[in-house]
């Protein structure tokens, strides 16, 4: 048979000419007309042929294959293929030599037409073939060169390898060509994604069924189906916290206060002041009584001495006038502010209760702008006496047992209960005696449990540390110098209806918007329990926070009912000008709280000496009383707009500082901390003597460091535990090994 020239017409091969039944030399012709079938397809693609002995150049490209021939029949389906092995197959594969997974477009126009001429076993060789010409050929499409494209040109179909249909289909035969090279045409360079001019110039349809085989050398993998990229699921904001309406708790809730004060005559007081300059004037120490005034504890007698009296007279006379006139004690005040006499405080004969209800109703509360207003009680006079914590801006409380400081505490407490809500001011407790400030528990005030735990209580002062400091940065960065400026920057955005971003968001693309801060107050009950937990570290963090909190907005109320000097510092008084000194038990203590003496001179249940900021006067007031059934009213009442929201960082301590605070002395933390922990542990591998009482002369410590260091040696595997003799051997060797 001759071959196919690039002149005939597919259609033309009548199906007759294949025979019905193959021999060896019918199958040798069906062998030999396959692949003349090839070079036809290849010559109606336009392919350029070369001949068998010379090898394709890379710079020879193939001609674009048109879609569609009109006179070829397009079959609905695919002719189902047999394997069968060919000598063009197997040249064909050694040639490729790899598996690569190779996708080939065959127009199902040339199957039609070539489909009569084949036999299963013929067709399955021209798909082998294809296959395999069209992995040789891959790499040459890809070094092509573009060249411009002509009128009536149509858009390839490209594979699911980056193929164009009509150049992968060309591909397919170039093995066909080595076995029967016919004559060598010259075909246009196109470009890899150009458009193919058609045969004939012949319309393309709209819409044309593709047959896509996959053929692979060696094996069949099916091809890998892209998969859209998923598409990201939007991340819902939190939701916002919930807007509660506070309500402030009614005056209802406290007891009434009784009008009990004994009303003292005009005559009574004319004579108890004659008989205060007689017992005086026994004493050579002649006063004149100038003015007295009832209070509902104590009146004051205003005295003027003679002239060549000196006040110190006066004051050493006190106890013996308090004998002289039976009463348990007698207050002398040196100077009366705006006054050239002196001031003598004697009890009266029956006390007036006074309670937190006549504070909290009277017009110097209700009117006061701060949200920190705590009700102290009355004056000698029977005034109501109110103050500013946040112009403190700390409180030291300090009185023997039952004084009265703990009630005092709870009345302070309660005016701010009285006076702001839980977006105003939140509350820190800590109470080692684990009973009086215990009953707060539930409040919405409450940044953190009501802390019983004296190591916890160290932690929640570090983390207003920490909180101050980055109040501090934020303030900073919005140009505003304290916590009341800060709020209203706030506010005025929100008016405008614009929100202020947080400059330090870990998000600058989109940061959060910033919110108003409340106040923070931390209440301690007990400083002394505190301070022998501690120790050092509480009295650094009190005296931080005492230093610069106030503007952030952080606050301290201290109470103590030891007033020693290891209890109150000086460190912790130069930082805290504000107090309160109840009852105490001597004139050191006195000094010790107001560095002065008087509180000695009190008479307890609440008689206190109040000390205001910026003056160097303290100020007689007799504290409100608040019962506990009071106490419990107010709280249910916050406890009905729900559960308060704690921040569990305040308690849980900076694993950070965990190891290296050494916050409570003890070897707990990682010893290794310690900034002589190498020196130790040198001395010891070079002097091979694992001795506390060497390290301790060596490095010139105590005794409890040394210890300490020691014990680390043994954690780290330097030195082995102590033997029966208490001696340890070093089992690390020297720097010299």
């Amino acid at each position: 048979m001759e071959p196919v020239s690039a002149d005939t017409d597919i259609s033309d091969m009548a199906p007759e000419s294949v025979p019905a039944e193959a021999d060896e030399a019918t199958l040798a012709a069906i062998r030999q007309e396959a692949l003349d079938l090839l070079a036809e397809l290849q010559a109606l693609a336009g392919k350029s042929v070369v001949p068998q002995a010379a090898a394709p150049e890379p710079q020879q490209l193939d001609a674009a294959v048109p879609d569609s021939v009109p006179d070829i029949a397009v079959d609905a389906e695919p002719h189902a293929l047999a394997t069968v092995t060919l000598p063009a197959e197997a040249e064909a594969e050694a040639e490729a030599g790899s598996g690569d997974h190779v996708a080939v477009i065959v127009e199902p126009e040339a199957l039609a037409a070539a489909a009569p001429e084949l036999d299963v076993t013929g067709a399955e060789a021209v798909a082998q073939a294809v296959a395999s010409s069209a992995m040789e050929e891959g790499s040459a499409l890809d070094a092509s060169t573009p060249a411009p494209a002509e009128d009536n040109e149509t858009d390839g179909l490209m594979d699911g390898n980056g193929l164009i249909a009509e150049e992968a289909e060309a591909d397919a035969a170039e093995p066909a060509e080595a076995a029967e090279p016919p004559e060598a045409t010259e075909a246009p360079e196109v470009p890899e994604l150009a458009e193919a001019p058609a045969l004939n110039q012949a319309p393309v349809p709209a819409a044309k069924p593709r047959i896509v085989l996959p053929a692979v050398v060696g094996r069949t993998v099916p091809l890998a189906a892209a998969q859209p990229a998923p598409v990201p699921v939007p991340v819902a904001p939190p939701p916002p916290r919930p807007v509660v309406d506070y309500r402030l708790p009614p005056p209802e809730l406290l007891e009434t206060g009784v009008d009990s004060a004994e009303q003292v005559s005009e005559e009574r007081l004319r004579e108890t002041g004659e008989l205060i300059a007689q017992r005086l004037a026994e004493f050579k120490v002649p006063v004149a009584v100038v003015g007295a005034g009832a209070g509902p504890v104590i009146t004051r007698f205003e005295v003027e001495p003679a002239m060549g009296v000196r006040g110190a007279q006066v004051v050493g006379l006190m106890k013996d006038l308090a004998r002289a006139l039976g009463v348990t004690s007698i207050r002398v005040v040196e100077t009366i502010p705006g006054k050239t006499c002196m001031g003598l405080e004697l009890p009266n004969a029956r006390r007036q209760m006074i309670r937190l209800s006549e504070i909290v109703n009277a017009a110097s509360f209700q009117a006061h702008h701060s949200r920190l207003v705590l009700a102290m009680g009355k004056d000698i006079t029977g005034n109501p006496v109110v103050t500013d914590l946040a112009r403190a801006p700390h409180l030291l409380v300090a009185g023997t047992t039952g004084s009265g400081k703990s009630v005092a505490v709870n009345a302070m407490i309660l005016s701010m209960l009285y006076k702001a809500t839980p977006e105003d001011v939140r509350l820190i407790m800590i109470d080692p005696k684990m009973l009086e400030l215990s009953v707060y528990e539930g409040i919405p005030h409450l940044l953190a449990p009501v802390v019983t735990d004296m190591k916890q209580a160290a932690h929640a002062l570090n983390w207003c540390v920490g909180e101050m400091e980055k109040r501090y940065k934020l303030m900073s960065a919005l140009g505003v110098r304290n916590l009341a400026g800060y709020n209203q920057k706030i506010r005025a955005a929100e008016a405008a209806e614009r929100k202020v971003p947080n400059p330090f968001s870990l998000t600058p693309d989109a940061p959060e918007p910033l919110s108003r801060l409340p106040m923070i107050v931390v209440v301690i009950d007990e400083l002394a329990d505190l301070m022998m937990v501690a120790g050092k570290k509480i009295e650094e963090l009190i005296a931080r926070l005492a230093q610069k909190a106030r503007a952030a907005g952080i606050h301290l109320i201290l109470a103590t009912q030891r007033p020693s000097v290891d209890v109150i510092t000086g460190l912790i008084k130069a930082n805290i000008p504000t107090r309160v000194a109840f009852q105490v038990s001597s004139k050191i203590d006195s000094r010790t709280i107001l560095d002065q003496m008087g509180a000695e001179s009190l008479l307890g249940q609440g008689d206190m000496l109040f000390l205001p900021p910026g003056t160097g006067y303290p100020q007689r007031v007799h504290g409100a009383f608040v019962a506990d059934d009071e106490v419990h009213r107010v709280v249910e009442h916050w406890k009905q707009f729900g559960e308060p929201d704690y921040d569990e960082a305040i308690l849980a301590g900076d694993p950070a500082e965990a190891g290296s605070a050494d916050l409570f002395g003890d070897s707990g933390g990682d010893g290794e901390a310690d900034p002589l922990y190498d020196e130790a542990a040198s001395f010891v591998l070079t002097s091979r003597r694992a001795s506390i009482s060497a390290v301790q002369r060596q490095l010139r410590i105590g005794y409890n460091r040394a210890a300490r260091l020691i014990e680390q040696m043994e954690v780290a595997g330097l030195v082995s535990p102590m033997g029966r003799n208490g001696a340890r051997d070093v089992l690390a060797p020297g720097p010299g090994n």
